[in-house]
């Protein structure tokens, strides 16, 4: 099945309250250079688009509006209003800023996820109509997949929604995606401080 093509919208969703971490992740030093959230925002500008950062903290926003004043990236910081209500609701609101197309969801705490398997990701996502999501060979990762932002798609949100719900599975139980199978080194979320304890290198020879 041919799909036409559709605009690119890489998303990053760095609004978590980082409870577990005991401080907040996105701006932990990465050893690639600056913080998580500045290493995520420079992986999804390598698609070579334009990228919404959805974010509830004002150092976020704050830290994206200078990156683009110093001209390095191209970012769409988007403050995430209340009610803050989990990632259901936040890929709605992305849904309504970008109808019509292709979502790239990206979550800022997986440090380790690299821009091949991005572009695995988004290839399979242009191949047909449906959600595609990131798999690490024992589970779906919702938050890292490429999301058609229809009509169709988006009134079905909006109905869920409506009702109560707030549970992205529910919703992707009714949208049956489809998985891709990418190296689960690079798609571990990192959630607590043993988790990025052991540093960079420890964590990929895992």
């Amino acid at each position: 099945m041919s799909i036409p093509p559709r605009p690119l919208r890489p998303c990053l969703l760095s609004g978590g309250n980082s409870r577990r971490m005991g401080q907040d992740k996105a701006l932990l030093p990465h050893p690639e250079g600056g913080s998580w959230l500045e290493r995520q925002l420079r992986l999804l500008s390598s698609l070579g688009e334009p990228v919404t950062l959805l974010t509830r903290h004002s150092s976020h926003l704050e830290l994206a509006a200078e990156l683009n004043r110093q001209g390095q990236l191209w970012i769409h910081p988007v403050p995430e209003q209340a009610p803050q209500q989990g990632p259901l609701l936040a890929l709605h609101r992305l849904f309504e800023r970008n109808p019509g197309c292709l979502l790239l969801l990206c979550p800022v705490d997986m440090p380790w996820l690299g821009e091949s398997s991005l572009r695995l990701l988004l290839q399979a996502g242009a191949q047909q109509p449906d959600i595609v999501l990131a798999h690490d060979g024992v589970r779906a990762q919702p938050l890292l997949g490429s999301y058609p932002a229809t009509a169709q798609r988006r009134s079905n949100l909006r109905r869920l929604l409506d009702s109560g719900e707030r549970r992205l599975q529910t919703w992707l139980a009714q949208e049956r995606p489809h998985q891709i199978e990418l190296p689960a080194d690079q798609l571990r979320n990192c959630n607590y401080p043993a988790d990025w304890a052991g540093g960079w290198d420890a964590a990929l020879n895992t």
